[in-house]
């Protein structure tokens, strides 16, 4: 919104989405910012772009190849890459710098891991591998153990290959790149899931190598967004206190929220909704069920009765000018 008012007459450019609320993105284009892509993928910069243009990068950040070429195009950058997201850069780089590997705890479809693997890389044997969950990571925990027990194939090695084809770095060789390991994170995965992930890479590499030789090879940050942080600590604090149900606010393609969604449904019925509007009324909701694609309609949703509901958004949610009131009738 400042950008807007300081460059007047200007055009001015989002490479992505700003963050994942589809009202703040919308609210964005009726002011006349021009979005780049849809899902954060800018393989080629528009030939049109040029100084006199205001291009803006989003709080996930940007790979480094992408913001080199809006930089040679001589346009005014103005970057809102979110702290913590640049906190992870830092460690990421470090471990290139280091001769590690980075393994990161994301999803290589989103924008911010992908800007995240792309600073191992700016490093001469810089290499990265992203890890979506646990399954991903016992993989390569297993790929780690059995090497060391010189029980490996060709075939073993093709299929670890398949399976991170597409995220893993260019080159990648299992048996050449697993043996010094440093542990990041896209900073709005499930805190829990992130520490046991790093502690079960570290339980492998002990395991070939000895709890003496660890410190040569292994390395880990606690890099979780404290914002994204604070809300998983409530959400538990909301299950620990007893609730009937949970309403998660939040764009349907934000990580963060997905993830509340998620710890909450595992201990009470729970509906990420996107909007007010999604309370069709006491009979029906319109949400998302956690791993779903689609919005569904879930019909009596509320119980009668006394009720306790515990409410809150991700991250990326807007707040309201003033406190809301919630009423039930």
């Amino acid at each position: 919104y400042e950008t807007i008012e300081k460059f007047p007459g200007r055009r001015v450019f989002l490479t992505g989405e700003i963050i994942h609320n589809p009202r703040v993105n919308e609210r964005l284009r009726r002011m006349g910012i021009r979005f780049l892509s849809t899902d954060g993928r800018l393989d080629e910069l528009p030939s049109e772009i040029g100084p006199a243009d205001v291009v803006i990068l989003p709080a996930f950040g940007v790979p480094a190849p992408t913001f080199d070429a809006i930089r040679l195009r001589g346009s005014i950058l103005v970057d809102t890459t979110c702290g913590s997201v640049l906190n992870v850069w830092k460690n990421v780089e470090r471990y290139a710098r280091e001769g590690f590997t980075s393994v990161i705890h994301g999803k290589y479809e989103h924008e911010e891991t992908r800007a995240t693997a792309s600073r191992a890389l700016m490093y001469p044997g810089g290499r990265f591998l992203v890890v979506k969950h646990m399954e991903h990571a016992e993989l390569v925990c297993d790929y780690i153990q059995s090497a060391g027990r010189g029980d490996l194939s060709a075939a073993r090695k093709a299929s670890f290959l398949s399976t991170f084809e597409r995220s893993a770095s260019p080159g990648f060789d299992p048996d050449r790149d697993l043996d010094r390991l440093g542990v990041a994170n896209q900073t709005t995965m499930l805190s829990s899931d992130s520490l046991a992930i790093a502690g079960r890479l570290r339980q492998a590499l002990v395991a070939r190598y000895g709890e003496e030789g660890l410190g040569a090879r292994f390395r880990s940050f606690d890099t979780i967004c404290s914002a994204t942080q604070d809300r998983q600590d409530a959400v538990e604090r909301l299950v620990a206190e007893g609730v009937d149900l949970l309403l998660i606010i939040g764009g349907y393609n934000s990580s963060n929220t997905n993830h509340l969604a998620d710890l909450g449904r595992r201990a009470t019925p729970t509906y990420h909704i996107d909007s007010p509007e999604c309370i069709l009324g006491r009979d029906a909701i319109r949400h998302k069920p956690v791993g779903a694609k689609e919005e569904v309609i879930t019909p009596d949703w509320l119980p009668v009765g006394h009720l306790t509901i515990g409410i809150t958004a991700g991250a990326s949610t807007p707040c309201p000018p003033k406190p809301a009131r919630w009423a039930f009738c």
